[in-house]
């Protein structure tokens, strides 16, 4: 059950750290002042690389929230039936 414990505490780390690097990546959904202004100059063309990219980080960050909640229920259940206090 160690071994167990410890893959799953390291699976658990190394998907909260992605999930960190992968929120820190997208991009604010507001534009902020400047677009108020007409700051906001942007081709068609460029939106859609950009949204189709947002679009693909959000299911990562989605899955990796679901890899987290998964990966620590799964530890307190492993330490729970080992009797092993972490």
């Amino acid at each position: 059950m160690g071994i167990l414990m410890w893959v799953v505490a390291g699976i658990l780390v190394l998907s909260s750290i992605l999930m960190c690097v992968v929120v820190l990546i997208q991009q604010t959904k507001s534009s902020g002042l400047g677009a108020a202004y007409g700051g906001d100059t942007v081709s068609f063309s460029q939106r859609g690389k950009a949204a189709s990219r947002e679009v693909k980080l959000q299911k990562i960050t989605v899955v990796l929230a679901i890899v987290i909640a998964v990966m620590a229920i799964a530890l307190m259940l492993i330490a729970k039936f080992a009797k092993v206090s972490l």
